[in-house]
């Protein structure tokens, strides 16, 4: 019975999805260089560029001063939740990746519940922030956790609901369903409404700019995690990034066809680059737009993408019903 376990779950099998999800960690610190350079290029200054050839040792300059920085617990915090707080934020959305279908011969797990996946884990992020926020026993930490709370919950009813359409049209909740329903129109076009809720709630998901409210510096001095440090920080800031490829990647699958047939170009290359133009066009958000007050954000998200939401279901529903 052993060796039959051994055999259904041989070497391979195992290693592939670790490398893989090695190389998206890999991936998202590359991604906090590759901002911070594309952030300077977009404001006329200089960026990192002393580490290495045009700073390209500046990733691994990072990594070894958050790995031997001290790992301050504060003894006035509360420790469990504030040691499984980073845990939490680091693995949720990673591990949506593993729904994602790269190409049509490389996909960890193909899920038939793969939207509700990607909406439960997106749903349990917000548990690191409030107990991240709370358990620091700081008032500014408290203070962006409950910003993020309100502003995650609120968002998420938005990032649910504008994917309906899609799966209404799909008639499935599988990615690669909906991916395969796109072989003569891509959703962004039927499902434009959807595509423009979906992509402004991914930036509140995600905390990031204009949506950064929770951690912004000038108010809160970094809010929920400003008593973290070393290597637990680090957790919170690589898991921004992998949100951030996570949500691009299935913008890509469920508005833009994923992998499908585009000029001609190999799949995963095709997945590629969509994936890549949204997250350009994250890191040009941040360059570009100011932060607006909080209480606007949330003014925005119930009186304006509520009501947008709504009606493309509406419209959704009258073509598929006729």
């Amino acid at each position: 019975m052993i060796k039959n376990i051994f055999n259904e779950f041989s070497f391979i099998h195992v290693m592939k999805p670790l490398l893989f999800l090695f190389s998206i960690i890999f991936f998202a610190s590359s991604l906090s260089f590759v901002e911070r350079r594309l952030l300077a290029l977009f404001q006329n200054r200089y960026g990192p560029n002393r580490v290495g050839w045009n700073g390209c040792l500046q990733i691994l300059a990072d990594t070894i001063k958050m790995f031997f920085k001290e790992d301050w617990i504060p003894p006035f915090s509360h420790k469990f939740f504030f040691v499984i707080s980073p845990i939490i934020s680091f693995i949720s959305l990673l591990l949506v990746v593993a729904i994602i279908p790269f190409s049509t011969s490389f996909l960890i797990i193909n899920l038939d519940i793969g939207i509700l996946f990607f909406l439960m884990m997106s749903s349990l992020s917000v548990y690191s922030i409030l107990f991240s926020g709370w358990s620091s026993n700081n008032k500014y930490s408290l203070l962006g956790a409950m910003r993020a709370a309100a502003q995650t919950i609120s968002y998420e009813i938005f990032l649910g609901l504008s994917l309906m359409g899609v799966v209404a049209q799909a008639k499935s909740f599988n990615i690669i369903d909906i991916i395969n329903s796109q072989k003569n129109l891509w959703n962004i076009l039927p499902q434009f409404f959807g595509f423009i809720v979906f992509f402004i709630s991914s930036l509140a998901l995600c905390h990031r700019h204009p949506f950064d409210q929770p951690e912004a510096e000038q108010e809160l001095a970094d809010g929920y995690h400003i008593e973290y440090s070393g290597i637990k920080f680090g957790m919170f800031f690589i898991g921004e990034y992998i949100s951030i490829i996570a949500v691009s990647s299935l913008m890509s699958c469920l508005f833009l066809a994923g992998g499908n047939n585009f000029l001609g170009l190999p799949k995963f290359l095709c997945f590629s680059l969509k994936t890549l133009f949204f997250i350009f066009t994250f890191i040009l958000i941040r360059a570009s737009l100011p932060r607006p007050r909080y209480d606007k954000v949330m003014y925005f998200g119930w009186k304006i993408l509520l009501p947008i939401t709504l009606f493309n279901l509406l419209i959704t529903a009258f073509f598929i019903l006729n």
